[in-house]
């Protein structure tokens, strides 16, 4: 049985890929899909929002080292930023990540809300609404570049002529995550599109709130978390990861050892989350990923 009768839940981990390099980033997602979670996930920025200028790599071509180098796991943006790339592009791009990995692409996709990144890089100039309804127009593209038969769209944003895309992705459908929680803006992106509903961190505490304007989308949502080994590691574990990901951009995290986090994390299956994106505060060493796995993830399989 699964904790307290629970259904089983789905865990990925979210390893934005700043001050590192891609052989450790490899060592990463080969250690996540050994340690059990179900999904690997990356930033997609120019820079790293909020800090100093540091290395930091462009994630659709580590996207591509990272499938090439692991098997089951699923790979995916949380989120893409759709100013960056025309939507025709950005489907040829994820069609052949698509190929590559055998069909283990999740399209994480959001319309862009770091003003300042897109200022800098030459992004900018439009509103927040504008770049919202850029977003629906592209994943309207998308859907038929995937078909691979050929097309025209008029929009207010993009027009194509004779447009198509070819080799289509080996599934039938890339499951589409739409991030955010925003009511006006982002919320009927998700329901008109989405398969699921990224909750940020920021938003979990509105997740009821939000929860009933999300259309058919399943829920997953995002957590800083912190993996004490013992009780007695746990003041410190939790002073790391509030330093590391503060409440004000991460909300809440969820703090404790093993069996502990199993509770936490069984309570929010019952608030409708069937799948917990999480972030280590250590940064997801090996360490860290089989403990998680072997303690939190297994018991939550069927049968546990």
């Amino acid at each position: 049985m699964t904790p307290s009768g629970c259904d089983a839940l789905d865990f990925g981990v979210f390893v934005p890929q700043f001050k590192t390099d891609v052989d450790s980033m490899r060592a990463q997602a080969v250690a996540a899909e050994g340690a059990g979670f179900s999904s690997f996930w990356l930033m997609d920025h120019l820079f790293v929002p909020g800090a100093r200028p540091t290395e930091s790599l462009e994630s659709w071509t580590l996207l591509t080292a990272l499938a090439t180098s692991t098997t089951t796991i699923r790979l995916g943006h949380l989120v893409g930023c759709n100013p960056f790339r025309h939507p025709a592009l950005l489907a040829k791009m994820a069609a052949t990540v698509d190929q590559i990995s055998g069909g283990r692409l999740d399209l994480g996709l959001g319309w862009g809300s770091v003003e300042a990144e897109l200022d800098a890089f030459g992004f900018g100039g439009s509103t927040r609404r504008e770049r919202a309804e850029a977003l629906g127009e592209s994943l309207e593209i998308l859907r038929l570049m995937f078909a691979g038969d050929a097309f025209d769209f008029d929009g207010k944003h993009f027009q194509l002529r004779g447009a198509y895309g070819l080799p289509v992705p080996v599934q039938p459908r890339i499951p589409v995550h739409i991030g955010g929680g925003g009511r006006q803006l982002t919320m009927p992106l998700v329901a008109r599109h989405a398969d699921w509903w990224n909750c940020v961190a920021s938003a979990r505490d509105r997740l009821e709130e939000l929860s009933g304007l999300r259309g058919a989308a399943r829920i997953s949502a995002q957590y800083a978390v912190g993996v004490a080994r013992t009780g007695a590691e746990r003041a410190e574990v939790a002073a790391a990861t509030t330093r590391r990901m503060p409440e004000s951009g991460w909300g809440q995290a969820l703090v404790g050892t093993p069996d502990e986090l199993v509770a936490l994390f069984a309570a929010e299956r019952e608030r409708g989350v069937e799948q917990c994106i999480v972030r280590f505060h250590d940064f997801g060493t090996a360490e860290t990923l089989e403990l998680f796995g072997r303690e939190v993830i297994a018991a939550f399989r069927p049968g546990a």
